[in-house]
Formats: C-alpha cells, sequence, structure tokens
C-alpha cells in the first residue's frame, strides 16, 4: 500500500500553481487529476502547466492521449498508481492535483467494477446527448436507475458512462460495486467561497483568449475528437477562430458555464471526507496546505 496525498479544488482555485510551490518545496512529483490534461494538443483551454513548469517539476498523466481517442477513469487510475507506485521507489511522494471528481474518488474509493468502457457504445451516446440534450438521457438513466442517476449528477461524461453499462449489461454501474487501488490517500480540498472564485474564472477566462485559445480550438479537427470533444469552452474559442463569435462573448459564455462547472465541484468537494478543507486563497492557501502536507508526509513515515 502506497501513500499518496491529494490536492483537490474548483477551477480556478490556483491548485496548479499551489502544487508546483509545494513540488519544489518538499521533493515531490505531480500526478494530474484533470480529466482533459491528459489530452495532447488541450493546453491554453485547460491551463495546462507549461513546459517550464514541468521541467521544473516532473508532471504525470498529462499529454497522455490523443485527443482522437477516449479515456476512460480506469485508463487513468492505471497509469496514475503506476506513477504514484513509481515515484515511492524512488523514494519520491507524489501529490495528486487536480479537481476532476471520478479521478480523485478512484484513489480514495476503487474504480468501479463495471465492465471497461465501450468506447463506440459510448460513442453512440455523445451523438444522442448532441440531437437530444442531456435532460433526456438523464431521464433515461433515472428511469432506470435513480441512484446512479444521482451519482452522474447532471455530469455528461458520467450520464454517458452509466447508460452504456446499463447498454451493454442491462445493470447499472452501482450494481457492480467497487474494486479498491492500493494506494493510502491523505486528502486536502481547497473549497473557497463562489464569490472569492467568480472574479477569478472571469480573469482566467479572458487570459486564456488572449493566450491564443480560439486558434488552439482552430487547429482541432472537430470531427475525429473522441471524449475531448466535452472539454469546456473549445467550442465557444472555435466559434471565435471560425468569426461566428466575438472574442467578448466568447468570454461570457465560458465564464457563466465555467462558473457552473465550479459549483457543481464544490458541492462534490463538499461532500467528499478530507483531513484538511481550506476556503482561503493566496498565501493564506499557501501556509494551511503547506502545514496539512508537513503533518500527512510526517504521518505516513515519508
Amino acid at each position: 500500500m502506497t501513500d499518496v496525498f491529494l490536492l483537490g479544488g474548483p477551477t480556478a482555485s490556483g491548485k496548479s500553481a499551489l502544487a508546483i510551490k509545494l513540488a519544489l518545496s518538499y521533493g515531490l512529483e505531480i500526478v494530474s487529476a484533470d480529466a482533459m490534461m491528459v489530452y495532447r494538443g488541450l493546453d491554453v483551454g485547460t491551463a495546462k502547466p507549461t513546459e517550464a513548469e514541468r521541467a521544473g517539476v516532473p508532471h504525470h498523466m498529462v499529454d497522455v492521449a490523443d485527443v482522437r481517442d477516449g479515456f476512460s477513469v480506469h485508463a487513468w487510475a492505471d497509469g496514475a498508481v503506476q506513477a504514484i507506485e513509481a515515484a515511492a521507489a524512488r523514494g519520491v511522494p507524489a501529490l495528486v492535483v487536480g479537481g476532476t471528481g471520478f479521478y480523485l474518488s478512484a484513489l480514495t474509493d476503487g474504480l468501479p467494477a463495471a465492465p471497461q468502457a465501450d468506447l463506440e457504445v459510448q460513442a453512440g451516446l455523445w451523438e444522442r446527448l448532441e440531437r437530444e440534450g442531456l435532460d433526456a438521457l438523464v431521464a433515461e438513466l433515472e428511469a432506470a436507475s435513480p441512484a446512479d442517476a444521482v451519482r452522474a449528477a447532471r455530469n455528461p461524461r458520467k450520464v454517458v458512462r452509466a447508460l452504456e453499462v446499463l447498454l451493454r449489461t442491462g445493470r447499472p454501474p452501482s450494481a457492480f460495486g467497487m474494486t479498491a487501488l492500493p494506494v493510502r490517500a491523505h486528502a486536502c480540498w481547497l473549497t473557497p467561497s463562489m464569490e472569492v472564485l467568480e472574479p477569478r474564472i472571469w480573469q482566467r477566462t479572458r487570459q486564456m483568449f488572449v493566450a491564443g485559445w480560439a486558434q488552439e480550438a482552430g487547429g482541432l479537427d472537430v470531427e475525429a475528437l473522441g471524449t475531448a470533444r466535452q472539454a469546456l469552452g473549445y467550442a465557444e474559442a472555435r466559434l471565435v477562430f471560425e468569426g461566428e463569435l466575438t472574442e467578448a462573448e466568447a468570454v461570457e459564455r465560458v465564464a457563466v458555464a465555467t462558473r457552473r462547472y465550479a459549483k457543481r465541484q464544490l458541492t462534490w468537494f463538499a461532500k467528499r471526507p478530507a483531513d484538511v478543507r481550506v476556503s482561503a486563497l493566496g498565501e493564506d492557501a499557501e501556509v494551511a496546505v503547506a502545514g496539512w502536507l508537513e503533518g500527512a508526509l510526517e504521518n505516513a513515515g515519508v
């Protein structure tokens, strides 16, 4: 059993920058728990760590998949555990950083024992989602398994995955139980208020467009995208590239959508157990998280 340290929080909470500071101070390696940073080519719109930042601190589970392919939580967990165990073998603790709940919960709760994802079946469901809307798929899942609908929390990826399992097996994912991973997780969640987070979301969204988000989105072959097509804001950024939206219009749409996403993330983190919850940002957050990390490392005997 390998000890691993989790730093989770909503989008725009500053967790990636904080993680790099902690890694430099305490000699850590970082494992990304972001469902879109796994894809090569999604850089600006995912606020991916720069090449210089990754040169200074080893990062794992970044740029490990092609945007044309699907990528499952099982694939992430396999890669993450390998990275965690390899770092431990070198005597280096791993800090898992991100806001993708089903990645983080894989380390704390284990993986669903349901069959591995069938991307062809999922592709048909993604097409249905685009054609019929999320409400139709949520209603179908609620009719078959209310508990799984609640667990999916209107997250499109979770809804699609649950329906895929239902279509293939006739049973919902919750019927399969969980398989524990060989890690012992110590968790710290960043939980700033939306009043504090919202201006950061707007600022970051503007900065992404200044940094060339529209050009990045315009260079993607949207017809060939796999699950990466669900990356937040890329549809709007592409419309700016094509001249269908002004940058100001896109910023507003993306910031509003990001705010909704951040609220869902905060709800998720509020329900998940943790050693420490830190509502502050900036220097106060750095002090609080460093205090947690020092104690967690000591308790783990690392």
